[in-house]
C-alpha cells in the first residue's frame, strides 16, 4: 500500500477505528468555566435553598428562586 506523504493510509476493514479521547478538564471545572474573560460564572441552584423554601414556602418560594436563578444566568447569557 502506498501513499503520499500528506495522506494517511487506509484502516484494513477488520480493524475498529481508533478513537482517541482527551479528558483535559473534570465536570467541576466545566461548570464554573470562565465566559468571554469577563469573570462571570453560571449561577447554579442550590439543594439547600430549595429543601428550606419548601419547608417554610410550601413549594411557592422553588418557584420564584428557580426563575431568579435561570433569569440572571439568561440575562448574561450563560
Amino acid at each position: 500500500m502506498t501513499t503520499s506523504p500528506d495522506q494517511q493510509p487506509a484502516q484494513a476493514y477488520a480493524q475498529p477505528p481508533t478513537i482517541i479521547i482527551n479528558n483535559t478538564s473534570s465536570a467541576a471545572a466545566s461548570a464554573t468555566a470562565m465566559v468571554g474573560g469577563m469573570g462571570l460564572r453560571r449561577r447554579r441552584q442550590s439543594l439547600w435553598v430549595h429543601f428550606w423554601l419548601f419547608m417554610f414556602t410550601a413549594g411557592i418560594g422553588n418557584i420564584f428562586y428557580a426563575v431568579h436563578v435561570s433569569r440572571w444566568n439568561r440575562d448574561r447569557g450563560l
